[in-house]
């Protein structure tokens, strides 16, 4: 059963089925005992590209390096709640600096981009510097006891467009794996080709159209392999920043139970609706497709 619960003080702080939290991540993670999770698959608010329009949210704050240590802070919670063998798969795409324009116009074909603010260009960067948003977390977390093990490459062969002509459109975003210990559960074989070769850090995999208002959702072929490597059938994942659910319908299918934790009320809802019309094991990682 699935059901949303706002953290209070009048809860067993561990779940025992698969819950979604609406609340603020780091309150709700510090209610969640240590040494839980067999594995995060997570993906934050990107800085400065975004207006989730919801009080407290990560993304909007005026200095990409008090955005990185908002989310050190995050994972330092989080670091506690998973367990030794646990790992860390982290999607974080990146952004330019915005040459001080105060908004975003809305865009035709795609309204959401649309941003009633933007940061201004941080000191020490230029106008149109690439900020390099996913390699200044990465260090920021390695440097806080991290492992850092791996940068995957996401390909999107249908990235969305760019207007830019002074530079190639980005067609690329980050997944990390991070490891709490030197040794960690990871099944190589469960992800492996038809030939079982190791599966390689470059991963093509399509975006997903999605009509709701959560415009930045995971493919669940991206997903899948995190889950399928780091995990067993009935372990524990989280996603401390849920957004429309992905982690949660690629659980329901695999098997494994999970907490997602989503501040924006409006998320919540669109999630639940996707996971309770989620049929189980209905879609499984296709071994050599390119995935």
């Amino acid at each position: 059963m699935k059901f949303v619960r706002e953290p209070d003080a009048s809860y067993a702080p561990e779940p025992t089925d698969s819950t979604v939290y609406q609340g603020d991540a780091e309150q709700v993670l510090r209610q969640i005992p240590g040494d839980f999770f067999r594995c995060v698959v997570t993906s934050p608010p990107y800085w400065g590209l975004r207006d989730y329009a919801t009080d407290g949210q990560i993304g909007a704050e005026d200095d990409p390096r008090e955005y990185v240590s908002r989310l050190v802070r995050i994972f330092d919670e989080i670091r506690r709640t998973l367990r030794d063998d646990g790992t860390v798969w982290l999607n974080v795409g990146d952004s330019y600096t915005s040459g001080n324009r105060a908004y975003r116009a809305p865009d035709k074909k795609h309204p959401v981009r649309a941003m009633s603010y933007r940061p201004k260009t941080p000191p020490g960067l230029k106008p149109k510097d690439l900020v390099g948003i996913p390699w200044r977390l990465a260090f920021a977390l390695q440097e806080a006891g991290w492992y850092l093990r791996c940068d995957v490459i996401w390909e999107k062969p249908n990235c969305m467009p760019e207007s830019v002509k002074d530079r190639p459109t980005r067609s690329h975003e980050y997944i990390f794996l991070f490891s709490k210990s030197l040794r960690y559960f990871y099944r190589a074989a469960d992800i492996a080709d038809p030939t079982g070769k190791n599966k390689r850090s470059v991963w093509s995999v399509p975006t997903e159209p999605f009509c709701g208002p959560h415009f930045a959702t995971f493919p669940r072929r991206l997903i899948e392999p995190c889950i399928l490597a780091g995990t067993e059938p009935g372990d524990w994942v989280l996603d401390p920043f849920f957004g429309s659910g992905t982690v949660g319908v690629v659980c329901e299918q695999q098997g494994r139970k999970y907490v997602g934790i989503e501040l924006n009320p409006d998320y919540v809802k669109l999630a639940l609706r996707r996971i309770r019309n989620t049929p189980r094991l209905l879609f499984t990682y296709e071994q050599g497709s390119g995935q």
